[in-house]
């Protein structure tokens, strides 16, 4: 989900009334009416109504429909419009962080590790798979100087990528605050995985280099052609 996609849903519960009514939705471990809602928190229905809706469309809310009574068939009545919360997950971090992909790498590391296989090789290998996986997802074209297309793709991870003549210097680390406390293990994650990118998208000339810098990811990408 992009920037705006994620702004413009958390933003919606910047409005004090919406922001109520979701916090009331969530809380409950049934779906919510707009009647129910707007009892519970002293709120005139029709102005209930606009707000829920707003929330169903920035997909913080989603709509069930279903007859409270439990009867059915004709004179049953209308089913009710209900609420719950909606199964999209918001995140906005300024500078982008990817502290979940970090997690996945390395519990699927240690799940491979506790398989007999040693731990750094388990390392190496799931940074490298993840990061060919992202390729392969991608819609880079083959098309276009490598550097620039493994640009993209990192850059759809929030490494915000500077180029400069043939290298590509990592302007963000998704992984910052873990890079700091777990340098070695997450600085060589990180370069496997960014390495893995490169390699799915064939792009054979570009290398993934440890390269510590103040204040930018450790990662810097170079244009070196085998020889």
């Amino acid at each position: 989900m992009d920037l705006a996609t994620q702004a413009a849903g958390i933003g919606a519960l910047a409005d004090p009334t919406r922001r109520l009514l979701y916090e009331y939705v969530v809380a409950q471990s049934d779906p919510v009416g707009r009647e129910q809602a707007a009892a519970a928190l002293s709120l005139a229905p029709h102005n209930v109504n606009f707000h829920l809706d707003r929330l169903v469309d920035e997909g913080l809310l989603e709509v069930e429909y279903r007859r409270l009574s439990g009867r059915t068939g004709p004179g049953s009545g209308r089913p009710s419009k209900l609420y719950r919360r909606g199964a999209r997950e918001f995140a906005v971090s300024l500078p982008p962080r990817r502290y979940e992909l970090a997690a996945d790498l390395l519990a699927a590391a240690v799940t491979r590790a506790g398989d007999g296989v040693p731990l750094d090789q388990a390392l190496r290998e799931v940074g490298s798979e993840e990061g060919r996986a992202l390729a392969a997802a991608s819609e880079v074209l083959d098309a276009g100087e490598q550097l620039d297309r493994v640009s993209v793709v990192l850059a759809s991870q929030g490494y915000e990528p500077i180029r400069e003549a043939d290298v590509v210097a990592l302007n963000n680390c998704p992984f910052d605050a873990l890079a700091h406390k777990h340098t070695a293990l997450i600085c060589g994650v990180n370069r496997d995985f960014v390495q893995g990118v490169a390699d799915g998208l064939g792009c054979d000339s570009v290398r993934a280099c440890l390269e510590p810098g103040i204040g930018r990811c450790c990662v810097t990408l170079r244009n070196q052609p085998s020889s």
